[in-house]
C-alpha cells in the first residue's frame, strides 16, 4: 500500500456517519486572537512527545536555520517520487508523484494535530525539510504558535501549517497534476492521521473529531470526501494512482472502492 497513516480505512469503509460535533470542541488553546509564540525548547519538547506516537507523527528537529539543501525543493521530491516508482515497478510519472505527495502530507498533517490537540501549540512548518535519503521530515529552527480561540482561528492555524505547506510544494511538482487529485491526497492524510491519533488517544475522540470535520471544511478540502464511521472512516471522492500500479489495488478510502 502507498505510504500513509494505516487505518481502518485502510480495510473497510464504515458508512454510519456520526453526529456533528458541538461548538466547543474542548481543545488545549492558547488566549484569543493573534497565536502567541512559544519558546524553541517548548515547541521541541512537544514534538519530542507526540514523536513517541510513531509513524507519520515522528518529526526530527535541528537548531538554526534550514540546510537549504534539504528544502522541500522540486528536485527533492521529483527524487523522492522517482524513489517511490521503483519500489512499484512503474514508469508512470504521476504514480509516484501521488504516492510521494500522500506521504508527505500524511507527514504535515500528523505533527501539527497531534501538537494542537496534546500541547496546545502550532508548530511552524515553514522550514520543514527532507531528513535524508528518504522520506522522513525535520523542522529547522523549530518554532511553534500557542493553539488560538476560538475554534475557527484554530482551524485556520492548523491548515496553514500543514495543507498551506504541502500547497507550495504542489506549485514545483515535477509533472501536472489534477487539482482534485492533490486536494483529495490531502483530505485522505487528514483523517489518516486523525484515526490513528485516535486510536492512539481514544479521549481525543469528541475534540479530534470535530477539528477534522471542520479543517475538511476548509480552503481547498471542501468535498473531496466525507467522513463515514466513528472511528474516523473516511471516503475520498478521489483516487491516488496507486490501483495502477503493477501489483497495485484500491485503497480502503479510494472513491473506486465499491
Amino acid at each position: 500500500m502507498p505510504e500513509r497513516p494505516a487505518g481502518e480505512n485502510a480495510t473497510r469503509a464504515d458508512r454510519t456517519a456520526p453526529a456533528p460535533p458541538s461548538p466547543g470542541l474542548g481543545l488545549v488553546t492558547g488566549g484569543s486572537g493573534a497565536a502567541d509564540d512559544v519558546p524553541a525548547d517548548e515547541t521541541v519538547e512537544a514534538l519530542r512527545d507526540v514523536a513517541r506516537l510513531g509513524g507519520f507523527f515522528a518529526l526530527d528537529t535541528a537548531p538554526g536555520p534550514a540546510s537549504g539543501g534539504g528544502h522541500l525543493t522540486r528536485e527533492g521530491f521529483a527524487a523522492r517520487a522517482g524513489t517511490v516508482n521503483e519500489r512499484y515497478g512503474t514508469a508512470e510519472t504521476r504514480i509516484g508523484v501521488s504516492i510521494a505527495h500522500l506521504g508527505l502530507a500524511a507527514r504535515l498533517w500528523s505533527p501539527v494535530l497531534a501538537c494542537a490537540l496534546l500541547h496546545g501549540i502550532v508548530p511552524v512548518m515553514a522550514t520543514a525539510e527532507w531528513a535524508g535519503e528518504g522520506s522522513a521530515l525535520r523542522l529547522a529552527g523549530p518554532r511553534g504558535n500557542r493553539a488560538p480561540r476560538p475554534t475557527s482561528a484554530l482551524v485556520h492555524a492548523v491548515a496553514a501549517q500543514a495543507d498551506g505547506v504541502l500547497q507550495r510544494l504542489e506549485s514545483h511538482l515535477p509533472v501536472r497534476m489534477a487539482p482534485r487529485l492533490l486536494a483529495g491526497n490531502s483530505a485522505s492524510a487528514l483523517v489518516g492521521s486523525a484515526a490513528q491519533l485516535l486510536r492512539s488517544r481514544p479521549g481525543l475522540r469528541a475534540p479530534l473529531t470535530g477539528l477534522t470535520r471542520e479543517l475538511l471544511e476548509t480552503g481547498r478540502l471542501p468535498g473531496t470526501g466525507r467522513i463515514t464511521g466513528p472511528g474516523l472512516t473516511f471516503r475520498r471522492r478521489s483516487c491516488c494512482l496507486y490501483y495502477r500500479a503493477p501489483n497495485g489495488s484500491k485503497c480502503g478510502d479510494c472513491c473506486l472502492v465499491r
